[in-house]
């Protein structure tokens, strides 16, 4: 069986992209159910699939976390990746559809896992704001943030999060730096009425494809406001995908073993050994 995709709410498993995605398996309610059941779960997962990651949200309660780890610890198994990039979780789902898609073909638990690092490279994730007095999630320049919540009330922005924080006051100059290769687009909207990123940000990226989802759970309080439309960009071809991964080099963790891209292993969180500066021990 192929490697399980986890999230932690049924609102992060997008529908699918292509004929071979896999579907989400939806950890519900993690940090409140009898923790016996949740561990059930794991057990019954690692076993079916063999590894399983978990992409979970930086705005999910803190007893989400703690549980996860706590059940990863009684399980004694490093077969358990979680993993949690620093995305807003429209684009959080984006990158967990994506793996889903990658968890079809051939590759390895560790390269899968270590995949959504590279891929996060590749994701654009921002959103129209009708207010930035609690944007506190995104690093934009010192000063920025407190001179835009001085603006007219009525006021929209548009915020990149990621991969590179960007804040504009949404008006006939306005302009965000975008990808500069071919992507498709998501959009959820919440209380905000407005057809700037369908109309204006949309055709600037030249985007191949737009469709809208439900708006995540997560996303108000993550943006700290629900007046808000947020949107991705992101590759959705699974050939591209794959493409992309095939073509990083792959390393063998020495703790664990298994493949991984990169220096750091996702499921025993190892990393590799350094030997620059290691003490060169005199011949004889």
């Amino acid at each position: 069986m192929p490697t399980a995709i986890a999230v932690t709410s049924a609102d992060m498993a997008l529908p699918a992209q292509d004929d071979r995605t896999l579907p989400a398996v939806v950890l519900h309610e993690v940090d409140r159910r009898p923790l016996d059941h949740v561990l059930t779960e794991l057990q019954a997962l690692i076993e079916a699939h063999g590894h399983v990651i978990v992409v979970c949200s930086r705005a999910v309660p803190a007893g989400v976390e703690r549980r996860l780890h706590t059940v990863r610890s009684i399980l004694e198994s490093d077969r358990i990746a979680l993993f949690r990039p620093e995305l807003p979780p429209l684009g959080l789902a984006v990158l967990a559809r994506q793996l889903r898609q990658l968890a079809s073909c051939d590759l390895s638990p560790g390269v899968l896992a270590s995949a959504g690092r590279l891929l996060t490279h590749y994701i654009h994730a921002g959103a129209l704001l009708g207010s930035v007095a609690r944007l506190d999630r995104v690093p934009v320049p010192v000063g920025l943030t407190s001179h835009a919540k001085s603006w007219v009330p009525g006021s929209q922005f548009g915020v990149i999060a990621h991969p590179e924080p960007q804040l504009v006051r949404i008006g006939p100059e306005a302009r965000l730096k975008g990808p500069e290769f071919r992507t498709s687009m998501l959009l959820a909207r919440g209380q905000l009425q407005s057809d700037w990123v369908t109309a204006a940000l949309a055709p600037s990226w030249r985007v191949q494809g737009l469709r809208e989802v439900p708006l995540p759970a997560e996303s108000a309080g993550w943006w700290g406001t629900g007046k808000l439309i947020e949107f991705c960009t992101y590759l959705p071809d699974l050939s591209v995908l794959y493409q992309l991964v095939g073509s990083v080099r792959r390393n063998s963790c020495h703790w664990c073993g298994i493949d991984v891209i990169g220096d750091r292993c996702v499921f025993c969180s190892a990393t590799a050994p350094s030997y620059e500066n290691q003490l060169q021990l005199p011949a004889g």
